[in-house]
């Protein structure tokens, strides 16, 4: 991707912290984190303006990762925190990671009010359809068959989550799912989505090499959509039906009012620190 201001020589290398990530060789996350932090650089976002908020799993670590302002929350919460800081400090470009467990499960009900209240935030969810940190558990997002977890040695025998059609039917106003293994389609689709005014929810396919390792054959079976993004839920909701889940790119975009709740305790940056003066 080019550099959106030339005069602005800043690289994505700078926006990764010194501590060096600890996912698993082969994981998925590690091109989610490159693909953040070039699509920062392609914006050339100040590091203090940015915010990277996370909950608790493998793709949660990401936070530490960056040299942005970060919170590593608990489980399932991330986007709550995320609304708070966002209505204190609607400057920021507030984004918020996670994996499909802790987003879609304990934090389910958090991501459907995110996506019906629409504040100017970007959700990433890295989906690899298993509890990797706590060791190959079902998640929401598991096919109903899969059986090699101890705890669901004959399948949960439950529906997955559709994440791009929850998020539509929740109210969100920008939806795409990338690819790890596109990491620059990935980045590109991040700018669009930090760009967009309102919630946008990017779900990205990211393989578990330890405990889904037959998901390291997703790359024969993503491909882009054939239509531009749709700004009609009816077509959108279509689209999400007919499709095998594998399909990349940006699936519906729509202007909804976006809200942002006035503060009037929060006052001035400098007035915050000042509270805070020893």
């Amino acid at each position: 991707m080019e550099q959106a201001n030339s005069e602005i020589q800043i690289k994505p290398r700078d926006y990764k912290s010194a501590i060096k990530p600890v996912w698993c060789p082969g994981c998925g996350d590690f091109a989610v984190l490159n693909s953040i932090t070039k699509a920062l650089a392609f914006k050339s976002l100040p590091r203090e303006e940015v915010a990277l908020i996370t909950g608790i799993g493998c793709s949660s670590r990401i936070a530490a990762y960056t040299s942005v302002y970060g919170f590593h929350g608990v489980h399932g919460r991330a986007l709550a925190l995320a609304s708070g800081l966002k209505a204190a400090r609607e400057d920021l470009t507030v984004l918020v990671a996670g994996g499909d467990g802790d987003g879609l499960s304990i934090g389910g009900n958090h991501f459907i009010h995110a996506c019906r209240r629409n504040m100017d935030m970007t959700y990433i969810i890295m989906d690899n359809e298993v509890y990797g940190m706590t060791k190959g558990q079902a998640s929401p997002t598991t096919a109903p068959d899969w059986a090699k977890s101890k705890l669901t040695p004959g399948g949960t025998g439950l529906r997955p989550f559709q994440p791009a059609g929850l998020a539509l039917t929740a109210g969100a106003s920008f939806i795409a799912r990338g690819f790890t293994g596109d990491p620059n389609g990935l980045a590109r689709i991040l700018v669009a989505a930090i760009e967009h005014k309102g919630f946008s929810f990017v779900h990205v396919l990211s393989p578990c090499p330890t405990f889904r390792p037959e998901q390291m054959q997703w790359k024969h079976h993503v491909s882009a959509f054939g239509e531009e993004a749709s700004s009609d839920p009816i077509q959108a909701a279509q689209r999400i039906q007919a499709d095998d889940g594998m399909s990349t790119g940006i699936i519906f975009q729509r202007e909804y009012p976006v809200f942002q709740p006035r503060c009037e305790t929060c006052g001035t940056i400098e007035q915050i620190e000042s509270e805070f003066t020893l």
